[in-house]
């Protein structure tokens, strides 16, 4: 009897059974997503990416499945972030920053098909957004719709005059256009928007090159290294311009140092190895060879070696080094 009037006369609810459990559910939910989120925060992806799929596996959740991609992204593991991406489309199709995420994972998928319907989607939603005008800008470059990429970075600098990244693509896309002279003042625009960025230096010098000013690609080559000693086509562009020159005792030391830096550099052994032979050092330059071989057995020399030559004894005799 006591019983029943403390049930009676008690202002807390009992719960059912269900309701018991759908309370257990989004609590254990609560945990796998907020321990993800800290997980996240702190560098402990793999943990992060058990605790995230542990809480969609309770229930879906848009935010959830946000963290999610990031992680996989993060992990490489973009088939995966795809998937879930397409989930959340499914779920809010006009959201635009989904939309956004799924074009550039399309764009790094090499699906460039998708990436621009996706971002026509945007453009639909909302036709000021650089971001959207700029990833299909990309897309349309590696579909070999130049002119129609051009456009597009145009349309994104037109609406965000500080869009480096679109300064730099637009004038890689003008230099590989042949029109080097209307490259120029993008570069130049880049590198007073972002100074330290080497990106912006080693295309200013390919552009100087292009238009014949050999002294100002070699001193933005040289930048471009000052800036990011570990830049691989700066190294091999500038080493380049002392072969041209016929400075192969000062373009020897150049590689010996870019290869005292960073000892896995393979192509740095096989310009040396070119060096060497156009100096006589037949031995030398076979070394070398042998070396980047070993670094990078599916180098485009090891195909030439592997088409050309039964032997290494041979390999001069209209070898990889002329």
């Amino acid at each position: 009897m006591g019983h029943f009037f403390s049930s009676l006369f008690s202002s807390k609810p009992v719960c059912t059974a269900e309701e018991e459990a759908e309370k257990n559910k989004e609590k254990n939910f609560e945990m796998f997503k907020y321990d993800g989120m800290r997980a996240q925060r702190t560098g402990q992806n793999p943990f992060a990416i058990k605790c995230f799929e542990q809480a969609l596996s309770i229930k879906d959740d848009f935010e959830t499945m946000n963290y999610l991609v990031n992680s996989y992204t993060a992990a490489n593991r973009l088939d995966d972030a795809f998937a879930v991406l397409t989930r959340m489309i499914d779920i809010k199709p006009d959201d635009v920053q989904t939309l956004i995420a799924h074009a550039n994972l399309c764009f790094m998928l090499d699906k460039d098909a998708d990436a621009i319907t996706d971002c026509k989607h945007v453009l639909e939603l909302d036709e000021n957004n650089s971001l959207a005008w700029f990833i299909m800008g990309k897309a349309k470059r590696t579909t070999k719709d130049f002119l129609g990429a051009v456009a597009d970075l145009t349309k994104a600098v037109a609406l965000k005059d500080n869009f480096v990244e679109a300064y730099l693509l637009r004038a890689e896309l003008l230099l590989e256009m042949g029109q080097s002279l209307e490259a120029k003042p993008d570069v130049e625009k880049a590198i007073v928007l972002a100074p330290e960025e080497p990106a912006s230096y080693l295309l200013r010098g390919r552009v100087c090159q292009a238009l014949g000013d050999i002294d100002a690609a070699e001193r933005n080559y040289l930048k471009t290294l000052e800036l990011d000693p570990f830049n691989e086509e700066a190294s091999l562009l500038s080493g380049k311009i002392l072969v041209d020159a016929d400075k192969l005792d000062e373009a020897l030391h150049f590689f010996d140092d870019a290869i005292e830096l960073n000892p896995n550099f393979a192509k740095a052994y096989v310009e040396r190895g070119r060096i060497k032979n156009l100096k006589g050092d037949k031995d030398g330059a076979l070394a070398d060879l042998k070396k980047s071989l070993e670094l990078n057995p599916e180098s485009e020399e090891a195909k030439k070696l592997n088409g050309e030559h039964s032997n290494f004894d041979n390999i001069y005799k209209g070898g990889i080094f002329y």
